[in-house]
């Protein structure tokens, strides 16, 4: 356990390690390159001396619109250590809602990794108070400031300085630290403010079971821009493990073979995905096919094992990792050996596929207000189908209408120049609103059911929580996404968007035309593949939750076409407006359908 008060403590652990490597990076060359403590000291320094150079001090805020990369940590590192507040902001994000965000916190300097996020900058409308933009890539960006020349005296800064530590330790825990702005599955982005004492006293309880060291190391891979990934960047530093930065997920492969990290975070998203791979790839060959439902069914039987920790060690177990279960870790660089989600539900089925494949997943829960996690399950404290124990210094409490309320020193403030929204989240006794529904087990274990808001009310009074019947139908590998419709309706129905590379492989098999997705969709094989899917989810629902109609749609849902948040999570109203078609057609002979 830590004994954190301030983001700056952090700085001070992980600058103060000598020579050892605390980062590492790919270069243009592909070679990977390391970061010691004391040259981190230097860069941090360096550019924290630019800053004050330009008149910012405690307060003021910096946007950081880039992708994870060594500059990003420097440029967080740089801003709190004058006293100021950083705003992160996802490198998905269009020029509009950029423009909207560096406006919105009023922020001085905007630090952005390349021409794609510079050009956003020109084109985001008029934002009067930024007064310096700094571009970390190389080239001719009019009216910027170079990064690597920013720092170019970082080496002669690499000694320790009196009056620059003793600023950095001027901080204080109810300072404000950073502004994130939440992605939103609905309306307008809110900027939560979150403390130093905010995220320090959640990195003091968070990761002290995994008992992480120097030995340890990870991929920095997920937007730096979630609270989350942010999260785990500050807790491995502080536990003196490496920390390497991966800026696209195309490049996380490559980077897992040639890093071999003992630690792997993501979201249930990129979970699913591997597990659809290694689906796909088996249903190629008959053969593989069987081998793989062979050795699963295998480790399904040792299922309580894998969760507990153990090694099987029965002869067909070892059969079945040595055929299939390696080559799934082997995916992961082969030396994975703590896995945890968060960020969205990961869902029973994909933790079931991955236990009997005999990896287990730690999977957490928190919000960005929460700073984040609430709760999490540990090597000494797990159980499938929950998110875990809360954290020892969150309470936890339920509303009458299920909704979990909390209570700790992480739970932020409020939301930037939103008083009314930050009234509208807290009870009178100062409780913060989730917004999920959940429960708590005879042994303490919490479980989120779904989003409060995201329920879906039939006209009935029957409530249906989406999440968990959708991710029953993603678990197949055809299906990419689901979003469940029926609010107000007499029934509930579901689009469907198509995993198309697994689609089109089954399609050619078949012997239909795969060029046209719209035309794919439409044939009737199809038709009724994607029916087969949904019949054989309903066959375990009760009748009010089990989905009446279906519609395959011609997309596969994704961050560029709005339709998922930068962390993967459904935006289910842009989704409803986008196909408010089909939804349309599906009631319209509701008032006559007969429907079981």
């Amino acid at each position: 356990m830590f004994d954190l008060t301030t983001l700056n403590d952090v700085l001070v652990k992980v600058t103060g390690r000598g020579e050892r490597p605390v980062m590492r990076w790919q270069d243009a060359t592909g070679e990977w390159r390391s970061i010691s403590s004391t040259e981190l000291y230097g860069r941090v320094r360096a550019l924290s001396d630019v800053l004050r150079g330009w008149g910012l001090g405690k307060g003021d805020r910096v946007v950081i619109l880039s992708e994870n990369r060594w500059e990003w940590a420097v440029t967080d590192f740089a801003t709190l250590a004058i006293g100021g507040v950083d705003v992160p902001l996802y490198p998905t994000l269009t020029a509009e809602h950029v423009g909207y965000m560096v406006r919105d916190s009023g922020a001085k300097v905007a630090v952005v990794s390349s021409k794609e996020q510079y050009d956003k900058l020109t084109t985001a409308g008029d934002m009067p108070e930024l007064e310096h933009v700094v571009v970390m890539d190389a080239g001719e960006f009019p009216g910027t400031e170079s990064f690597a020349r920013l720092i170019e005296g970082a080496q002669a800064k690499q000694q320790r300085d009196a009056a620059f530590d003793a600023m950095v330790k001027g901080a204080r825990g109810e300072d404000l630290a950073t502004i994130i702005y939440t992605s939103g599955t609905t309306g307008e982005p809110k900027g939560a403010m979150l403390t130093h004492g905010n995220l320090a006293s959640n990195l003091n309880v968070s990761t002290d079971p995994f008992k992480f060291s120097d030995k340890d190391s990870c991929i920095s891979f997920l937007p730096l821009s979630h609270v989350t990934a942010r999260h785990l960047d500050y807790a491995m530093m502080c536990n003196e493990a490496t920390v390497a930065y991966c800026p696209k997920f195309d490049l996380l492969p490559q980077a897992m073979k040639a890093l071999q990290p003992t630690i792997f975070v993501a979201v249930p998203r990129v979970y699913e995905k591997i597990r659809q791979a290694v689906e796909g790839k088996s249903a190629a060959s008959p053969v593989k096919s069987r081998i793989l439902k062979w050795a699963l069914a295998t480790g399904k039987t040792h299922r309580p094992e894998t969760l507990e920790g153990k090694i099987p060690a029965s002869m067909g177990w070892k059969l079945a990792n040595k055929l299939v279960f390696g080559k799934i870790r082997e995916a992961f660089g082969g030396r994975v050996e703590v896995f945890i989600s968060g960020g969205a539900p990961l869902g029973m089925d994909t933790a079931g596929w991955f236990a009997d494949a005999g990896i287990r997943i730690f999977e957490g829960y928190g919000l960005t207000e929460t700073s984040p996690v609430i709760g999490l399950n540990y090597p000494n404290a797990h159980r499938i189908g929950t998110v875990g124990k809360a954290v020892p210094n969150v309470q936890c409490r339920f509303a009458a209408d299920g909704e979990l309320e909390v209570k700790g020193p992480s739970i932020f403030p409020g939301y930037w120049k939103k008083e009314k929204e930050t009234a509208e989240v807290f009870t009178p006794d100062g409780w913060f609103k989730t917004g999920d529904i959940g429960k708590i087990d005879e042994d303490g274990f919490l479980s989120i059911t779904d989003r409060k808001k995201e329920l879906l009310k039939t006209s009935g009074g029957k409530f249906i929580a989406p999440q968990p019947i959708e991710n029953r139908l993603k678990a197949n590998t055809l299906v990419a996404h689901a979003a469940m419709v029926g609010d107000k309706h007499k029934f509930a129905c579901v689009l469907i968007s198509p995993n198309f590379a697994a689609l089109e492989g089954w399609a050619k098999g078949q012997g239909i035309a795969v060029g046209d997705h719209a035309a794919l969709v439409k044939d009737a094989k199809v038709v009724k593949l994607y029916q087969e899917i949904v019949d054989k989810v309903n066959a375990d629902l009760a009748s009010y939750e089990s989905m009446k109609r279906m519609y395959v749609v011609p997309d596969e849902w994704s961050v560029e076409g709005d339709e998922l948040t930068p962390s993967m999570k459904l935006k289910r109203r842009v989704v409803e407006k986008k196909y408010e078609k089909a939804i349309a057609a599906f009631y319209a002979d509701e008032a006559t359908a007969k429907v079981r």
